[in-house]
């Protein structure tokens, strides 16, 4: 990857030293970047109109939901609840990756591992605890 970074370099300078970037719309004017600039203009509305009711996008709250649960699992030293955290962080992460539209592995199989991983971490808890 890093040799194609190179060579996208190298084409963009020569490309400036040639001045083709020289007559460009907008050349010498600030850039103005919104923080959803890359967002269509159609969602862009819809997300507005919520964000200004003070709703945010669920990706935002699980991505505040998982810094929370990492933060608190490395508080915790307990193995039993550290494994409980790590299978709510991974069900929390499976679940932004579906929100991205990413991810190889189906849904409804994303969800059986969790659950798995969650009963699994129930169960050494209960063992730990006799």
């Amino acid at each position: 990857m890093k040799l194609l970074d190179a060579l996208v370099e190298q084409r963009i300078h020569e490309a400036a030293a040639r001045g083709e970037f020289n007559d460009l719309p907008g050349a010498g004017a600030p850039l103005q970047f919104d923080d959803d600039f890359l967002v269509p203009e159609e969602v862009r509305v819809a997300n507005r109109i919520l964000k200004n009711a003070g709703f945010v996008p669920p990706a935002v709250e699980q991505l505040r939901a998982l810094r929370g649960l990492q933060e608190e699992f490395d508080r915790v030293t307990d193995p039993g609840a550290r494994c409980q955290l790590q299978a709510r962080m991974l069900a929390l992460d499976m679940a932004l990756e579906s929100l991205r539209g990413g991810g190889c592995v189906p849904h409804e199989y994303r969800r059986r591992i969790a659950e798995r991983l969650s009963e699994r971490a129930q169960s050494r808890v209960t063992l730990e605890a006799k």
